[in-house]
Protein backbone atom coordinates (compact mmCIF):
# COMPACT_ATOMS: atom_id res chain seq x y z
CA UNK A 1 0.00 0.00 0.00
CA UNK A 2 1.41 3.41 -0.97
CA UNK A 3 1.58 6.52 1.21
CA UNK A 4 -0.05 9.87 0.46
CA UNK A 5 2.38 12.75 -0.08
CA UNK A 6 0.96 16.20 -0.88
CA UNK A 7 -1.96 14.68 -2.72
CA UNK A 8 -0.04 11.97 -4.58
CA UNK A 9 -0.04 8.25 -3.76
CA UNK A 10 3.58 7.19 -4.01
CA UNK A 11 6.43 5.12 -2.59
CA UNK A 12 7.87 1.65 -2.87
CA UNK A 13 6.36 -0.78 -0.36
CA UNK A 14 9.30 -2.05 1.68
CA UNK A 15 8.21 -2.05 5.34
CA UNK A 16 6.22 -5.14 6.36
CA UNK A 17 3.11 -4.83 8.53
CA UNK A 18 2.57 -7.95 10.63
CA UNK A 19 -0.47 -9.57 12.14
CA UNK A 20 0.66 -9.72 15.80
CA UNK A 21 -1.39 -12.85 16.49
CA UNK A 22 -0.20 -15.00 13.60
CA UNK A 23 3.04 -13.22 12.72
CA UNK A 24 2.13 -13.18 9.04
CA UNK A 25 2.92 -10.19 6.82
CA UNK A 26 -0.42 -8.69 5.82
CA UNK A 27 0.92 -5.82 3.69
CA UNK A 28 3.89 -3.56 3.10
CA UNK A 29 4.18 0.23 3.15
CA UNK A 30 6.84 2.73 2.05
CA UNK A 31 9.50 4.08 4.39
CA UNK A 32 9.60 7.86 4.03
CA UNK A 33 13.03 9.47 4.28
CA UNK A 34 13.88 12.50 6.40
CA UNK A 35 14.28 14.54 3.23
CA UNK A 36 10.87 13.49 1.93
CA UNK A 37 9.24 14.32 5.26
CA UNK A 38 10.78 17.78 5.25
CA UNK A 39 9.76 18.41 1.65
CA UNK A 40 6.24 17.18 2.39
CA UNK A 41 5.89 19.58 5.33
CA UNK A 42 7.24 22.48 3.25
CA UNK A 43 4.78 21.85 0.42
CA UNK A 44 1.87 21.23 2.79
CA UNK A 45 2.51 24.58 4.50
CA UNK A 46 2.04 26.33 1.15
CA UNK A 47 -1.40 24.83 0.51
CA UNK A 48 -4.48 26.85 1.46
CA UNK A 49 -7.77 25.02 1.61
CA UNK A 50 -10.48 26.33 -0.73
CA UNK A 51 -13.26 24.61 1.22
CA UNK A 52 -16.12 26.52 2.82
CA UNK A 53 -17.53 25.50 6.18
CA UNK A 54 -20.39 23.74 4.41
CA UNK A 55 -18.04 21.85 2.11
CA UNK A 56 -15.93 20.68 5.03
CA UNK A 57 -19.11 19.58 6.81
CA UNK A 58 -20.11 17.53 3.76
CA UNK A 59 -16.69 15.87 3.40
CA UNK A 60 -16.62 14.84 7.04
CA UNK A 61 -20.25 13.77 7.24
CA UNK A 62 -20.04 11.67 4.06
CA UNK A 63 -16.78 10.13 5.29
CA UNK A 64 -18.45 9.27 8.59
CA UNK A 65 -21.22 7.45 6.77
CA UNK A 66 -18.75 5.53 4.65
CA UNK A 67 -16.71 4.52 7.70
CA UNK A 68 -19.84 3.16 9.36
CA UNK A 69 -20.97 1.49 6.14
CA UNK A 70 -17.63 -0.32 5.89
CA UNK A 71 -17.64 -1.35 9.55
CA UNK A 72 -17.02 -5.05 8.91
CA UNK A 73 -14.13 -4.40 6.52
CA UNK A 74 -12.45 -1.76 8.66
CA UNK A 75 -12.89 -3.63 11.94
CA UNK A 76 -11.25 -6.71 10.43
CA UNK A 77 -8.37 -4.58 9.18
CA UNK A 78 -7.88 -3.09 12.67
CA UNK A 79 -7.93 -6.53 14.28
CA UNK A 80 -5.48 -7.90 11.72
CA UNK A 81 -2.88 -5.16 12.16
CA UNK A 82 -3.40 -4.33 15.87
CA UNK A 83 -4.35 -7.76 17.23
CA UNK A 84 -7.33 -6.57 19.28
CA UNK A 85 -10.55 -8.55 19.30
CA UNK A 86 -13.23 -7.78 16.73
CA UNK A 87 -15.59 -6.55 19.44
CA UNK A 88 -13.06 -3.87 20.37
CA UNK A 89 -12.47 -2.99 16.71
CA UNK A 90 -16.18 -2.61 16.10
CA UNK A 91 -16.48 -0.35 19.11
CA UNK A 92 -13.63 1.71 17.66
CA UNK A 93 -15.50 2.13 14.36
CA UNK A 94 -18.57 3.38 16.24
CA UNK A 95 -16.50 5.93 18.14
CA UNK A 96 -14.71 7.09 15.00
CA UNK A 97 -18.08 7.56 13.32
CA UNK A 98 -19.27 9.75 16.18
CA UNK A 99 -16.04 11.75 16.19
CA UNK A 100 -16.39 12.44 12.48
CA UNK A 101 -20.01 13.54 12.93
CA UNK A 102 -19.02 15.93 15.72
CA UNK A 103 -16.16 17.25 13.56
CA UNK A 104 -18.59 17.83 10.69
CA UNK A 105 -21.01 19.75 12.91
CA UNK A 106 -18.25 21.84 14.48
CA UNK A 107 -17.03 22.85 11.00
CA UNK A 108 -20.20 24.98 10.82
CA UNK A 109 -19.72 26.50 14.27
CA UNK A 110 -16.40 28.29 13.93
CA UNK A 111 -17.47 31.65 15.25
CA UNK A 112 -16.22 34.64 17.16
CA UNK A 113 -17.93 37.43 19.04
CA UNK A 114 -18.37 41.19 19.02
CA UNK A 115 -16.93 43.17 21.90
CA UNK A 116 -17.19 46.79 23.00
CA UNK A 117 -13.94 48.70 22.65
CA UNK A 118 -15.13 51.94 24.23
CA UNK A 119 -14.92 50.59 27.77
CA UNK A 120 -12.09 52.92 28.82
CA UNK A 121 -11.99 56.73 28.67
CA UNK A 122 -10.95 58.41 25.44
CA UNK A 123 -11.84 55.59 23.00
CA UNK A 124 -15.31 56.43 21.64
CA UNK A 125 -17.00 54.95 18.58
CA UNK A 126 -15.03 51.72 18.38
CA UNK A 127 -16.01 48.12 18.56
CA UNK A 128 -14.14 44.86 18.16
CA UNK A 129 -14.83 41.48 16.59
CA UNK A 130 -13.08 38.15 16.86
CA UNK A 131 -13.08 35.11 14.62
CA UNK A 132 -11.21 31.85 14.39
CA UNK A 133 -8.75 31.05 11.63
CA UNK A 134 -6.91 27.76 10.97
CA UNK A 135 -3.43 27.59 12.47
CA UNK A 136 -2.12 26.37 9.11
CA UNK A 137 -0.19 23.10 9.10
CA UNK A 138 -0.95 20.42 11.70
CA UNK A 139 1.37 17.45 12.21
CA UNK A 140 -0.50 14.56 13.82
CA UNK A 141 1.43 11.60 15.25
CA UNK A 142 -0.64 8.64 16.39
CA UNK A 143 0.09 5.39 18.31
CA UNK A 144 -0.73 1.79 17.49
CA UNK A 145 -3.49 1.05 19.97
CA UNK A 146 -6.41 2.70 18.14
CA UNK A 147 -5.41 2.75 14.47
CA UNK A 148 -8.57 4.57 13.35
CA UNK A 149 -9.92 6.38 16.38
CA UNK A 150 -6.65 8.11 17.30
CA UNK A 151 -6.32 9.27 13.70
CA UNK A 152 -9.89 10.56 13.52
CA UNK A 153 -9.57 12.47 16.79
CA UNK A 154 -6.70 14.47 15.31
CA UNK A 155 -7.48 14.64 11.59
CA UNK A 156 -11.23 15.29 12.03
CA UNK A 157 -10.92 18.50 14.09
CA UNK A 158 -7.93 19.69 12.04
CA UNK A 159 -9.88 19.43 8.78
CA UNK A 160 -13.02 20.88 10.36
CA UNK A 161 -10.94 23.96 11.20
CA UNK A 162 -9.66 24.08 7.57
CA UNK A 163 -6.06 23.15 8.34
CA UNK A 164 -3.69 21.15 6.17
CA UNK A 165 -2.55 17.94 7.88
CA UNK A 166 0.51 15.72 7.73
CA UNK A 167 -0.28 12.47 9.54
CA UNK A 168 2.36 10.05 10.81
CA UNK A 169 0.60 6.86 11.97
CA UNK A 170 2.38 4.19 13.98
CA UNK A 171 4.65 2.06 11.84
CA UNK A 172 3.00 -0.95 13.51
CA UNK A 173 -0.53 -0.05 12.38
CA UNK A 174 -0.43 2.22 9.29
CA UNK A 175 -2.92 0.39 7.07
CA UNK A 176 -6.13 1.68 8.65
CA UNK A 177 -4.88 5.28 8.50
CA UNK A 178 -4.11 4.92 4.80
CA UNK A 179 -7.52 3.37 4.13
CA UNK A 180 -9.18 6.24 6.01
CA UNK A 181 -7.23 8.81 3.99
CA UNK A 182 -8.63 7.31 0.80
CA UNK A 183 -12.15 7.54 2.22
CA UNK A 184 -11.66 11.26 2.86
CA UNK A 185 -10.33 11.86 -0.66
CA UNK A 186 -13.14 9.82 -2.21
CA UNK A 187 -15.63 12.06 -0.37
CA UNK A 188 -14.28 15.31 -1.73
CA UNK A 189 -11.31 16.32 0.42
CA UNK A 190 -8.77 18.18 -1.75
CA UNK A 191 -5.85 15.75 -2.05
CA UNK A 192 -3.09 18.22 -1.01
CA UNK A 193 -4.96 18.91 2.26
CA UNK A 194 -3.85 15.58 3.78
CA UNK A 195 -0.58 13.68 3.67
CA UNK A 196 -0.01 10.31 5.35
CA UNK A 197 3.67 9.44 5.76
CA UNK A 198 4.66 5.91 6.72
CA UNK A 199 8.05 4.91 8.07
CA UNK A 200 10.10 4.67 11.23
CA UNK A 201 8.97 7.14 13.88
CA UNK A 202 12.48 7.93 15.10
CA UNK A 203 13.45 8.88 11.53
CA UNK A 204 10.67 11.07 10.22
CA UNK A 205 9.00 12.11 13.49
CA UNK A 206 11.73 14.56 14.52
CA UNK A 207 11.95 15.92 10.96
CA UNK A 208 8.25 16.79 11.04
CA UNK A 209 8.06 18.04 14.62
CA UNK A 210 11.03 20.39 14.27
CA UNK A 211 10.09 21.75 10.84
CA UNK A 212 9.82 25.55 11.08
CA UNK A 213 6.69 25.73 8.89
CA UNK A 214 4.67 23.37 11.10
CA UNK A 215 2.19 25.36 13.20
CA UNK A 216 0.88 22.70 15.62
CA UNK A 217 1.94 19.22 16.68
CA UNK A 218 -0.71 16.85 18.07
CA UNK A 219 0.90 13.75 19.55
CA UNK A 220 -0.35 10.73 21.47
CA UNK A 221 2.25 8.37 22.89
CA UNK A 222 4.85 7.91 25.59
CA UNK A 223 6.11 10.46 28.08
CA UNK A 224 9.67 10.00 26.81
CA UNK A 225 8.74 10.90 23.23
CA UNK A 226 6.50 13.74 24.43
CA UNK A 227 9.39 15.24 26.36
CA UNK A 228 11.61 14.96 23.29
CA UNK A 229 8.98 16.74 21.20
CA UNK A 230 8.92 19.65 23.64
CA UNK A 231 12.71 19.93 23.33
CA UNK A 232 12.91 19.97 19.54
CA UNK A 233 9.61 21.50 18.39
CA UNK A 234 10.58 25.14 18.72
CA UNK A 235 7.97 27.89 18.98
CA UNK A 236 4.73 26.23 17.91
CA UNK A 237 1.54 24.95 19.47
CA UNK A 238 1.67 21.52 21.10
CA UNK A 239 -1.10 19.15 22.18
CA UNK A 240 0.39 16.13 23.96
CA UNK A 241 -1.55 13.13 25.30
CA UNK A 242 1.05 11.04 27.10
CA UNK A 243 -0.82 8.21 28.72
CA UNK A 244 -2.05 7.46 32.19
CA UNK A 245 -2.10 5.18 35.20
CA UNK A 246 -5.81 5.41 35.80
CA UNK A 247 -7.35 4.12 39.05
CA UNK A 248 -10.81 2.76 39.74
CA UNK A 249 -11.71 3.40 43.38
CA UNK A 250 -14.33 1.00 44.82
CA UNK A 251 -15.63 2.26 48.18
CA UNK A 252 -17.34 0.19 50.87
CA UNK A 253 -20.82 1.41 49.86
CA UNK A 254 -20.34 0.57 46.18
CA UNK A 255 -22.77 -1.44 44.07
CA UNK A 256 -20.42 -4.41 43.61
CA UNK A 257 -22.22 -5.80 40.57
CA UNK A 258 -21.72 -2.46 38.87
CA UNK A 259 -18.12 -2.24 40.07
CA UNK A 260 -17.30 -5.68 38.65
CA UNK A 261 -18.83 -4.84 35.26
CA UNK A 262 -16.88 -1.60 35.12
CA UNK A 263 -13.66 -3.34 36.15
CA UNK A 264 -13.89 -6.13 33.58
CA UNK A 265 -14.55 -3.77 30.69
CA UNK A 266 -12.12 -1.12 31.89
CA UNK A 267 -9.19 -3.44 32.51
CA UNK A 268 -9.45 -5.83 29.56
CA UNK A 269 -11.12 -4.17 26.57
CA UNK A 270 -8.69 -3.53 23.71
CA UNK A 271 -6.44 -6.06 25.48
CA UNK A 272 -5.75 -3.43 28.14
CA UNK A 273 -3.91 -1.29 25.59
CA UNK A 274 -5.61 2.05 26.28
CA UNK A 275 -4.25 5.11 28.02
CA UNK A 276 -7.50 5.17 30.01
CA UNK A 277 -7.56 1.46 30.86
CA UNK A 278 -8.00 0.69 34.55
CA UNK A 279 -4.43 0.15 35.67
CA UNK A 280 -5.06 0.10 39.42
CA UNK A 281 -8.12 -1.10 41.36
CA UNK A 282 -8.23 0.54 44.80
CA UNK A 283 -10.80 -1.51 46.69
CA UNK A 284 -11.98 -0.87 50.25
CA UNK A 285 -10.99 -3.73 52.55
CA UNK A 286 -14.57 -4.08 53.81
CA UNK A 287 -15.75 -5.33 50.41
CA UNK A 288 -12.46 -6.55 48.95
CA UNK A 289 -13.01 -10.28 49.51
CA UNK A 290 -16.39 -10.32 47.81
CA UNK A 291 -15.23 -8.02 45.01
CA UNK A 292 -12.14 -10.10 44.26
CA UNK A 293 -14.17 -13.30 44.17
CA UNK A 294 -16.80 -11.91 41.79
CA UNK A 295 -14.29 -10.04 39.64
CA UNK A 296 -12.11 -13.13 39.27
CA UNK A 297 -15.10 -15.25 38.25
CA UNK A 298 -16.17 -12.65 35.68
CA UNK A 299 -12.63 -12.45 34.29
CA UNK A 300 -12.39 -16.21 33.95
CA UNK A 301 -15.54 -16.16 31.82
CA UNK A 302 -13.89 -13.89 29.26
CA UNK A 303 -13.07 -15.59 25.99
CA UNK A 304 -9.62 -14.69 24.73
CA UNK A 305 -7.65 -15.78 21.72
CA UNK A 306 -7.73 -15.25 17.96
CA UNK A 307 -8.72 -11.59 17.40
CA UNK A 308 -10.68 -12.50 14.24
CA UNK A 309 -12.75 -15.14 16.05
CA UNK A 310 -16.16 -13.47 16.63
CA UNK A 311 -16.34 -15.23 20.02
CA UNK A 312 -13.12 -13.65 21.33
CA UNK A 313 -13.54 -10.80 23.80
CA UNK A 314 -9.80 -10.18 24.36
CA UNK A 315 -7.21 -10.42 21.63
CA UNK A 316 -3.44 -10.18 21.78
CA UNK A 317 -0.96 -7.39 22.38
CA UNK A 318 0.70 -5.43 19.61
CA UNK A 319 3.72 -7.76 19.49
CA UNK A 320 5.47 -10.48 21.44
CA UNK A 321 8.02 -8.18 23.15
CA UNK A 322 5.10 -6.20 24.61
CA UNK A 323 3.55 -9.42 25.92
CA UNK A 324 6.87 -10.57 27.38
CA UNK A 325 7.17 -7.25 29.22
CA UNK A 326 3.69 -7.64 30.75
CA UNK A 327 4.39 -11.28 31.66
CA UNK A 328 7.61 -10.23 33.40
CA UNK A 329 5.82 -7.61 35.49
CA UNK A 330 3.18 -10.13 36.53
CA UNK A 331 5.86 -12.61 37.64
CA UNK A 332 7.73 -9.88 39.54
CA UNK A 333 4.54 -8.84 41.34
CA UNK A 334 3.83 -12.43 42.41
CA UNK A 335 7.40 -12.87 43.58
CA UNK A 336 6.99 -9.71 45.67
CA UNK A 337 3.87 -11.04 47.42
CA UNK A 338 0.88 -10.40 45.15
CA UNK A 339 -1.72 -13.15 44.77
CA UNK A 340 -2.39 -14.20 41.17
CA UNK A 341 -6.11 -15.01 41.20
CA UNK A 342 -6.30 -16.00 37.55
CA UNK A 343 -4.64 -15.58 34.18
CA UNK A 344 -1.19 -14.33 33.31
CA UNK A 345 -0.19 -17.13 30.95
CA UNK A 346 1.48 -16.05 27.71
CA UNK A 347 1.54 -17.63 24.26
CA UNK A 348 3.35 -15.44 21.74
CA UNK A 349 1.75 -12.01 21.86
CA UNK A 350 -1.31 -13.34 23.73
CA UNK A 351 -1.65 -12.78 27.49
CA UNK A 352 -4.46 -14.41 29.44
CA UNK A 353 -6.39 -11.66 31.33
CA UNK A 354 -4.85 -11.53 34.80
CA UNK A 355 -6.28 -10.52 38.19
CA UNK A 356 -3.76 -9.89 40.97
CA UNK A 357 -4.83 -9.25 44.56
CA UNK A 358 -2.98 -7.69 47.51
CA UNK A 359 -0.72 -5.66 45.27
CA UNK A 360 1.82 -3.27 46.69
CA UNK A 361 1.33 0.34 45.49
CA UNK A 362 5.09 0.33 44.82
CA UNK A 363 5.02 -2.65 42.45
CA UNK A 364 6.44 -2.07 38.97
CA UNK A 365 3.16 -3.38 37.56
CA UNK A 366 1.24 -0.41 38.99
CA UNK A 367 3.90 2.29 39.20
CA UNK A 368 4.59 2.07 35.47
CA UNK A 369 1.92 2.29 32.79
CA UNK A 370 1.43 -1.40 32.04
CA UNK A 371 -0.14 -1.74 28.60
CA UNK A 372 -1.81 -5.13 28.83
CA UNK A 373 -4.76 -7.14 30.21
CA UNK A 374 -3.87 -6.93 33.90
CA UNK A 375 -6.02 -5.93 36.88
CA UNK A 376 -3.90 -5.24 39.98
CA UNK A 377 -5.97 -4.83 43.16
CA UNK A 378 -4.72 -2.69 46.04
CA UNK A 379 -6.73 -2.96 49.23
CA UNK A 380 -7.40 0.35 50.98
CA UNK A 381 -8.71 1.33 54.41
CA UNK A 382 -10.53 4.50 53.38
CA UNK A 383 -10.86 7.34 50.94
CA UNK A 384 -7.83 9.27 52.22
CA UNK A 385 -5.56 6.33 51.48
CA UNK A 386 -7.23 5.89 48.08
CA UNK A 387 -6.57 9.51 47.16
CA UNK A 388 -2.96 9.32 48.34
CA UNK A 389 -2.28 6.20 46.26
CA UNK A 390 -4.16 7.51 43.23
CA UNK A 391 -2.14 10.74 43.29
CA UNK A 392 1.19 9.02 43.89
CA UNK A 393 2.17 8.53 40.23
CA UNK A 394 3.53 11.06 37.73
CA UNK A 395 0.39 10.53 35.62
CA UNK A 396 -2.94 12.29 35.96
CA UNK A 397 -5.30 11.39 33.13
CA UNK A 398 -8.65 10.12 34.44
CA UNK A 399 -10.08 8.27 37.43
CA UNK A 400 -13.25 6.39 38.35
CA UNK A 401 -15.09 6.19 41.67
CA UNK A 402 -17.81 3.65 42.50
CA UNK A 403 -19.98 4.76 45.42
CA UNK A 404 -23.62 5.40 46.30
CA UNK A 405 -22.71 8.69 48.01
CA UNK A 406 -22.45 11.35 45.29
CA UNK A 407 -21.44 14.08 47.74
CA UNK A 408 -18.55 11.89 48.86
CA UNK A 409 -17.59 11.30 45.23
CA UNK A 410 -17.61 15.05 44.59
CA UNK A 411 -15.35 15.71 47.56
CA UNK A 412 -12.92 13.02 46.44
CA UNK A 413 -13.08 14.27 42.87
CA UNK A 414 -11.82 17.65 43.98
CA UNK A 415 -8.76 16.04 45.56
CA UNK A 416 -7.78 13.71 42.72
CA UNK A 417 -5.02 15.19 40.56
CA UNK A 418 -6.41 14.10 37.20
CA UNK A 419 -8.00 15.70 34.16
CA UNK A 420 -11.38 14.00 34.68
CA UNK A 421 -13.23 12.00 37.34
CA UNK A 422 -15.97 9.52 36.42
CA UNK A 423 -18.53 8.65 39.10
CA UNK A 424 -19.98 5.14 38.87
CA UNK A 425 -18.12 4.76 35.59
CA UNK A 426 -14.68 3.60 34.61
CA UNK A 427 -11.87 6.05 33.89
CA UNK A 428 -12.11 5.09 30.22
CA UNK A 429 -15.51 6.74 29.77
CA UNK A 430 -15.35 9.26 26.95
CA UNK A 431 -17.79 11.14 24.74
CA UNK A 432 -16.49 13.01 21.70
CA UNK A 433 -18.18 16.28 22.71
CA UNK A 434 -16.44 16.40 26.11
CA UNK A 435 -12.92 17.72 26.83
CA UNK A 436 -10.27 15.02 27.17
CA UNK A 437 -6.76 15.44 28.52
CA UNK A 438 -4.74 15.03 31.66
CA UNK A 439 -2.41 16.84 34.02
CA UNK A 440 1.11 16.20 35.25
CA UNK A 441 2.97 13.86 32.87
CA UNK A 442 -0.22 12.78 31.18
CA UNK A 443 0.32 15.78 28.94
CA UNK A 444 -1.27 19.11 28.18
CA UNK A 445 -3.86 20.46 25.78
CA UNK A 446 -7.35 19.07 25.31
CA UNK A 447 -8.87 16.71 22.83
CA UNK A 448 -12.61 16.28 22.41
CA UNK A 449 -13.71 17.70 19.07
CA UNK A 450 -14.70 21.27 20.00
CA UNK A 451 -11.73 21.65 22.33
CA UNK A 452 -9.30 20.28 19.77
CA UNK A 453 -10.63 22.74 17.20
CA UNK A 454 -10.01 25.60 19.62
CA UNK A 455 -6.38 24.49 19.84
CA UNK A 456 -6.15 24.08 16.07
CA UNK A 457 -7.33 27.61 15.34
CA UNK A 458 -6.00 31.09 16.09
CA UNK A 459 -8.27 33.78 17.51
CA UNK A 460 -7.99 36.97 15.45
CA UNK A 461 -9.15 40.37 16.66
CA UNK A 462 -10.16 43.35 14.52
CA UNK A 463 -10.99 46.77 16.01
CA UNK A 464 -12.99 49.32 14.01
Amino acid sequence: MQMLVNGVWMGTEVMPVHNPYTGEIIDKVPAASVELAQECAKNAACFRSPLSSWERFEVLQCSAREVLGRKDELSRLISREAGVALCSSRREIDRAYQALLFSAEEAKRLQGETLPADVVPGIPHKFAATWREPVGLVVAITPFNHPLNQVVHKVGPALAANNTVVLKPSEKTPLTALRFAKILLDNGLPAPMLSVLTGEADQIGPALVSHPEVDLVSFTGSVEVGEEITRIAGVKKLCLELGGNDPLIVLEDADLDLAVRIAVDGAFSNSGQRCTSIKRLLVHEAVAEKFVEEFTEATQRLRFGDPLDPCSEVGCLIDEPAAIRVESRIKTAVRDGAVLCCGGKRVGALIEPAVLDRMSPCSELVVLETFGPTAPIIRIRGESEAIAIANSTPFGLQAGIVTRDLNRALQMGRQLKVGAVMVNEGPGFRVESLPFGGVKKSGFGKEGIRYAIEAMTNLKLIVM
